[in-house]
């Protein structure tokens, strides 16, 4: 089979959003998007460090690629490398897709279909109150069943966001929405072990299913001890892009549920390795996909395919008044039907980066 090369990467950003076009020597093409937040430096690193080793290279050798430059900038291997890097995978997966006429996820084994995914706030400027009515509103409209809140504050020292807080909010969304919903929480870093404890403690008195970082993401140990004590699932790893050190979390027990990040850890491949060696050691994993770009859709076809998938995915409920950047990126636009999002039937990621977008957005071209 005669290879297809890569002729052309382009990059199209604002500051928080960047996607990445990249198109063969045959004509094919595919979309990707690099991670969200600094997308403009994120497209810096791209054109500079990523794309003149990937030019010229087979475009269906994804795994290749992406290990190969990593090892091209081995002294440059934190977040914006591989920031960078996702959105030239995500775009080679969507290529890839597009000439077989399948769906990412009937590439990966999958079968297209409804996936279940759970409403994730990312609020902590909201009542307890306030929180557990707008919950229980989307659990009406759309019909979720399980749903994430936020709770004490973020890298905050075992400080809640106002005194108090925690407990209400856990006590009044449980009580909303009624025993046999999933509640999930996020801690954000906040906590110390011996706090995380308590507060775990407290956590699984509602019947909470899932502890996400509850302390310091860096600090493993401290993690490590939460995860040792607590009954509930701790959940964590979204920062985390070293597969070295995701061996070492899993290996170790560091966390109970791994929770790569496909546009930080450096797109879906690397995502990949994390869930086979989360796998092998009996772990599931659930994707961290906090916004409504194009990371909810590479989640769900993800998490469509892996045999270790958890039981929904990670998705945002924050509207776009709250996340202007997020709106209209891409078409079809994604929907929450009785707690579930079909996946689109067209091949690559099955959907199309909206044209009035693109004019809106910085272009720069390697070829």
């Amino acid at each position: 089979m005669p290879t297809v090369k890569i002729e052309r990467i382009d990059s199209y950003t604002n500051r928080f959003v960047g996607v990445v076009r990249v198109t063969a020597d045959d004509g094919s093409i595919g979309w990707g998007q690099m991670s969200p937040y600094n997308a403009d430096i994120s497209a810096t690193v791209l054109h500079r460090q990523v794309a003149p080793h990937a030019i010229g290279a087979d475009a269906r050798a994804i795994g290749a690629l992406v290990e190969l430059i990593g090892e091209r900038e081995h002294k440059f291997p934190g977040t914006y490398l591989c920031r960078a890097l996702a959105g030239l995978d995500t775009a080679l997966w969507d290529l890839h897709g597009r000439r077989e006429n399948k769906s990412v996820c009937e590439l990966l084994g999958g079968e297209p279909g409804a996936v279940p995914v759970y409403a994730s706030s990312m609020r902590r400027d909201i009542t307890a109150e306030a929180e557990a009515e707008r919950l229980v509103g989307l659990a009406g409209e759309h019909g979720y069943r399980a749903f994430k809140i936020r709770v004490g504050s973020e890298c905050g020292h075992d400080a809640d966001e106002w005194p108090g807080r925690t407990e209400a909010v856990v006590a009044a969304c449980r009580r909303a929405l009624g025993d046999d919903a999933s509640l999930l929480v996020d801690a954000n870093s906040c906590y110390t072990p011996d706090r995380a404890i308590e507060i775990g403690h407290m956590l699984q008195e509602h019947g909470v299913r899932h502890f996400e970082e509850p302390c310091p993401y860096w600090d493993l140990d401290a993690t490590r001890r939460v995860t040792r004590v607590l009954d509930l699932s701790v959940a964590g790893g979204e920062q985390d892009n070293s597969l070295a050190l995701w061996k070492y979390m899993i290996d170790s027990g560091t966390v109970d549920i791994v929770q790569p990040d496909i546009c930080y850890v450096g797109g879906l491949t690397r995502a990949l390795r994390v869930a086979e060696m989360a796998a092998a050691a009996g772990m599931p994993c659930v994707p961290h996909s906090a916004n409504l770009t194009l990371v909810t859709l590479f989640s769900l076809h993800m998490m469509a395919a892996i045999p270790n998938a958890g039981p929904y995915v990670e998705y945002a409920i924050e509207p776009d008044s709250y996340y202007p950047w997020q709106a209209g990126l891409f078409e079809p636009a994604l929907e929450v039907v009785n707690g579930q999002v079909t996946l689109p039937r067209a091949p690559g990621w099955g959907v199309e980066v909206r044209p009035d977008w693109l004019e809106t957005a910085t272009h720069t071209v390697t070829h």
